[in-house]
């Protein structure tokens, strides 16, 4: 077993540990530390995702955002280009469906946003290190999407995915911040921390 399917299997074992109570909490804390940045209070347009089991929840964020006038978005697969580009959601409820994958995604009447125009992008992922780097579920879509993404990439988790390193290749795109139930990361002032 290679280092990253042994660490997506850590993660995924990790995460399982945690109660529903736990994530349910954890996702609140979450949701108030992000309310608190900067980059969150600045942001115009910004990319959220679908959480799937085991993923931090921002959807009331994402409601929040749509109340104070942003642009939200989330990822659509486009099969024509098998990869995942932005589109644009009013309503949560009326204007996703289920996708590719079984989560949620726009619905095809939803408008494409173009990825040099986000202010923000929130990325799920099984863990990530101080330096910024992800470890995703394994077949690079999301990869592919934040690299042809603008504006900040924070990376979102439960504590128990911060790890100490995650293997990174190439085309693996790092963060720039990560956030946790107790922590907000700026990744360049983590790595100088840890020199």
């Amino acid at each position: 077993m290679n280092a990253k399917s042994e660490l997506r299997r850590n993660m995924r074992d990790a995460v399982n540990r945690l109660s529903e109570a736990e994530r349910v909490a954890g996702s609140e804390q979450a949701r108030t530390l992000l309310r608190r940045q900067t980059v969150w209070q600045e942001a115009r347009a910004i990319l959220f995702y679908a959480p799937i089991a085991g993923e931090l929840n921002l959807t009331p964020l994402l409601e929040e955002a749509l109340a104070a006038g942003k642009t939200v978005a989330l990822p659509g697969f486009v099969s024509e280009r098998a990869a995942y580009d932005a589109f644009v959601i009013s309503d949560l409820k009326r204007d996703c469906l289920a996708g590719k994958f079984g989560v949620s995604e726009p619905s095809p009447s939803c408008a494409a946003w173009p990825l040099n125009r986000l202010d923000l992008a929130l990325a799920p992922g099984l863990a990530f290190d101080l330096s910024g780097h992800r470890l995703g579920r394994g077949r690079g879509y999301y990869d592919r999407l934040l690299a042809r993404a603008e504006g900040a990439k924070c990376g979102v988790a439960f504590d128990p995915q911060i790890v100490p390193r995650v293997p990174a290749e190439a085309h693996d795109v790092q963060m720039n911040f990560i956030l946790t139930p107790t922590r907000w990361l700026a990744v360049a002032e983590a790595v100088a921390a840890e020199q």
